[in-house]
């Protein structure tokens, strides 16, 4: 039964420098979201403060500093009003709504701000050279870095670069990024570690901690068991016949993805109301799993319902990799695909 949208494996998207800047803005998902849609759990007071805090940081964006700013700082030259810090950090776990509230801050303040994944980020640099994109992103008045990654030394010492000098073009930064249970000590973000890793920014930026549950499985029924490979495009076709659906095997998008940039994969999922995934496997190469964790967050991002069959999501990366360096990408994964399979199997909402 053919489907209505070309698969995933048969696409090749181009993207110019245009492009990626256009691309630099909340998602679908997070297009219209504001501090007050974000709804603080109570049994964890660190989500209100942090929302409390992120207002009063916007207030400040696009506001003179005084005191000659970060220089003013460097040289001892005392500020005339206190120094509003340049950045702000968003430290917790996955599923704790940090992306949702730093498209607030997106949202909330006016002028020209961007708004992408550390990912994107790196390919923007890659796209055009170090120097054009200071050049670029410094006329903007915010730039918000979604998943700030300390997992590959070479590009967290090129953000970091990025992030010191926007900051000394009085650019106003703020970052988020995940940790899990067991990851880095107690189960948090080390702020030591990271302002080790931004150096001379280190005193500039705010950490705030935000504590709780993933969200996507609080009170939530477990992920559906994946169908069978001869039902599951009946399913879809049943389920959403106005819907744009694409049919792949899970095996050959794996094999086109190495061949695709993953600064390509929001365009590679483009135009897109449900994935039919067939005979899904764990899988057992790193740098593949890594793409696919790229390739999983522009589904979420665009809320692309799943319909698989073969092995659950959670059984989608080894035990290795679910336990090892970049175990918290892997179970943000894990948790994204599964709200998402909830989405395209149950008629959930995928939160």
């Amino acid at each position: 039964m053919p489907s209505n949208a070309t698969p995933l494996s048969q696409r090749t998207p181009q993207l110019g420098v245009g492009q990626l800047l256009e691309g630099l803005r909340p998602s679908f998902r997070f297009a219209e979201v504001s501090f007050d849609s974000y709804i603080p759990d109570p049994a964890h007071p660190s989500q209100e403060k942090a929302v409390t805090a992120l207002r009063e940081f916007s207030a400040s964006v696009g506001a003179s500093q005084g005191g000659g700013g970060f220089f003013g700082k460097l040289f001892g030259r005392a500020p005339a009003r206190p120094q509003v810090p340049a950045g702000i950090y968003l430290d917790g776990g996955f599923g704790v709504g940090k992306t949702h509230l730093l498209a607030s801050l997106y949202h909330s303040v006016e002028g020209q701000r961007a708004f992408g994944t550390f990912v994107e980020y790196t390919n923007l640099v890659g796209a055009l050279s170090f120097r054009r994109t200071v050049d670029v992103l410094s006329d903007y008045s915010l730039v918000c870095i979604d998943e700030f990654e300390l997992d590959d030394p070479g590009d967290t010492v090129l953000m970091s670069r990025l992030m010191r000098e926007l900051a000394d073009a009085g650019v106003k930064l703020a970052a988020t990024s995940n940790t899990i249970p067991g990851s880095l000590g107690e189960g948090r973000f080390a702020a030591a570690d990271f302002q080790r890793e931004i150096q001379v920014l280190a005193d500039q930026f705010t950490v705030i901690k935000v504590d709780g549950e993933d969200y996507r499985h609080r009170g939530l029924p477990e992920a559906p068991a994946p169908l069978s490979s001869e039902e599951i495009e009946d399913f879809a076709v049943k389920e959403y016949p106005e819907a744009r659906i694409a049919v792949d095997d899970f095996g050959a998008v794996c094999e086109h993805m190495t061949g695709v940039h993953p600064s390509r994969y929001r365009q590679l999922v483009s135009d897109i109301d449900v994935l039919v995934l067939k005979d899904v496997e764990t899988i057992e190469a790193q740098s593949l799993a890594l793409r696919f964790v790229v390739l999983a967050d522009r589904l979420y991002d665009q809320d692309i319902k799943i319909v698989a069959s073969g092995k659950p999501f959670d059984q989608l990366f080894t035990e290795e990799m679910m336990s090892g360096g970049y175990m918290k990408k892997y179970h943000r994964t894990v948790s994204r695909l599964t709200a998402l399979a909830r989405a395209g199997q149950m008629g959930e909402q995928a939160l």
